[in-house]
Parts: C-alpha cells; sequence; structure tokens
C-alpha cells in the first residue's frame, strides 16, 4: 500500500487561509463555467442556449465592472485639489461677512478682489486684496472685476474705517 507524504495532513498544513471573500469575480465565474464544460456528461452536454446564456452573463458581469471602474475613476478626478478648483475666482470680486476678530460679533458684508489662493488643512482659503484670508466656503457673492470694482474698492474702504473703528472702541 502506497505511503500518504504526511505534509498533505490537514494538522500539517499553515493555516495561512484569509477570510473568504463573498464576492465573485470574472475570474471566479470563468473558472466555474470551465469546470463545468470539463465536467459535463458528453452524452448529454450543456444546452447550447444555457451555455450562451451563461456566457452573456459573463458579458455583462465585465462590462458592469469596466462600467463601475470607469464610474470610480471618474468621480476620483472630481476630487480636486481646492487650490486649483478655486484658482478661477483669482481677479474677480468677492463678498463675504466680515467679522470682529476679538469678539466674533458680525460686521458689514466686505468687498475685495482675490489676489491668490491657498489651501488650510484641505480647504481653500482667498487671499484678498485688502489684505484679508477668507475660506471659499464665506464667500457671499462673486463679480467679476470691472467697471464697479472702483466702487468696491471704497466700500472695502469704508468698510475697513468701521472695523477699525469698532475695534478701537
Amino acid at each position: 500500500m502506497p505511503a500518504i507524504d504526511p505534509s498533505l495532513y490537514l494538522r500539517n498544513q499553515t493555516s495561512t487561509r484569509g477570510v473568504p471573500d463573498n464576492n465573485l469575480g470574472k475570474d471566479d465565474f470563468m473558472k466555474i463555467l470551465m469546470t463545468q464544460l470539463q465536467n459535463q456528461d458528453p452524452s448529454n452536454p450543456m444546452d447550447d442556449r444555457e451555455f450562451i446564456s451563461q456566457l452573456a452573463q459573463f458579458s455583462s458581469l465585465e462590462q458592469t465592472m469596466n462600467m463601475s471602474k470607469a464610474i470610480n475613476e471618474l468621480v476620483q478626478s472630481q476630487q480636486l485639489n481646492p487650490i486649483i478648483q478655486y484658482s478661477h475666482l483669482i481677479g474677480k470680486t468677492v463678498s463675504y461677512q466680515g467679522y470682529n476678530e476679538e469678539t466674533g460679533e458680525k460686521l458689514t458684508v466686505q468687498t475685495s478682489e482675490v489676489v491668490a489662493v491657498s489651501q488650510i488643512e484641505g480647504h481653500a482659503v482667498l487671499e484678498l486684496r485688502n489684505g484679508e484670508k477668507v475660506f471659499a466656503d464665506l464667500i457671499l457673492e462673486v463679480k467679476s472685476t470691472g467697471e464697479d470694482s472702483k466702487d468696491d474698492d471704497l466700500i472695502v474702504e469704508e468698510t475697513n474705517q468701521e472695523v477699525d473703528n469698532s475695534g478701537s472702541e
């Protein structure tokens, strides 16, 4: 009687098995299909329609997986760096709610031109001509800088004077 190699005993196997994956991929599907073809009864082969149906399911599965991958890549490409996402605001005039830094009290709405965009902890920060830095989420209005930008600069200067006056009281 031939001897059985002891390394094949289950107790001698290393337990390197991971947690089984409940998701079947296209490779698993092809293995099952090939096993079916190899083990079919030659006197009663698989029905052509059933085989074609399984191949169609496989093709549909593969197309769905490819579409899912493409959508994931699209989503990843849409999650841009905040600097790039808000760079189009450079040269535009923005309005934002002003706050007194000492008291946290709301001041009047201020307006200034965006001169740069930076990032703090993943959030876009607009650097303004009036020297302030404002988070992009706090912007109330965006306008093209043009003829009325001179009026906006006056409003900014007046508003800054109000801030200085309210802070010095």
